[in-house]
């Protein structure tokens, strides 16, 4: 193929990519100051008029943070008009406190769950239940609609990557309707992934996960911890924006939109952006790739 056809090529599949409907979803993390609260519903006001299928809000270990989540998740759901789908972890909570929790969700009108296992903790201990054990658990409470997490990349815990798509399979077959991706960078390791989840009789939504990056040194930090492979490309591209907040944004946002891009050239059409509370970002590559309010 010359490279006049090809360019025409790409253009025809850019436009009927376009043709199909992006569905965007946005994930927050409940405030923990005065000044971060605003930050927070400034942002959801901000990204509420691009209709996101469902917006979710993490759940940290300790009822400090879960007591935080419960308000966030009852005044979205309340105030908004969002679907509001709280993150929901096993870890440090017996059967009895979440199937409270399920049910005070349910009776709240909160339909949608983001269930898993959540950090281990500092002990060691050995968990009683696992993400799979939670799935069940809110299906017998109710008939939640059930977000799981996935990883492209496998788990930072995982042996291996078999082991890994096989604790994603019990999850799936406990009931859970969709997987979200840990974020990634790497599109071919999505696309991998997502074949060997079909090859395993995994015929759930796999939606990817997408972190806008403005600074490059935290995105290091959480990828090493998370076991997210950073391209080498990635770190060239922000060098020597240290001090150039602004330049690292429109760097972040492109990398983002071209992400989504090659992605929605390959049959996707769900995307879950992780905001990190912030609105510009992901307002802004929403804009450009066409969700409109």
């Amino acid at each position: 193929m010359n490279e006049k056809a090809r360019q025409l090529d790409l253009l025809n599949r850019t436009m009927r990519d376009l043709d199909r409907d992006l569905n965007v979803s946005f994930e927050f993390f409940p405030p923990n100051s005065e000044s971060m609260e605003t930050t927070l519903w400034n942002s959801i006001e901000r990204l509420a008029p691009l209709k996101p299928k469902f917006v979710s809000v993490t759940y940290g270990a300790g009822s400090g943070t879960r007591d935080r989540t419960h308000g966030v998740i009852k005044r979205i759901q309340k105030d908004t008009g969002l679907i509001a789908a709280p993150h929901l972890t096993c870890i440090d909570a017996s059967r009895d406190e979440l199937i409270d929790i399920a049910k005070d969700y349910w009776q709240s009108g909160i339909r949608h769950i983001v269930a898993l296992r959540g950090d281990l903790p500092q002990s060691g201990k050995k968990p009683d239940m696992y993400a799979n054990d939670l799935v069940e658990l809110l299906k017998g409470v109710a008939d939640f609609d059930i977000s799981v997490a996935a990883y492209p990349e496998a788990h930072p815990e995982s042996p291996n990557a078999q082991s890994d798509l096989v604790n994603l399979k019990k999850k799936i077959d406990a009931g859970a309707n969709r997987a979200i991706t840990q974020f990634f960078f790497d599109i071919d390791s999505y696309l991998r992934f997502r074949d060997r989840c079909v090859g395993v009789g995994i015929e759930v939504d796999i939606i990817p996960g997408i972190l806008p990056v403005s600074n490059f040194a935290t995105l290091k930090r959480f990828a090493g911890m998370t076991n997210v492979h950073v391209p080498e490309w990635m770190g060239k591209m922000y060098e020597g924006l240290d001090d150039d907040p602004t330049t690292r944004n429109l760097v972040g946002a492109n990398i983002a939109m071209e992400q989504v891009k090659i992605l929605r050239s390959e049959g996707v059409d769900d995307f879950h952006f992780y905001t990190l509370n912030r609105s510009e970002l992901t307002y802004a590559i929403c804009h450009t790739l066409g969700v409109r309010p």
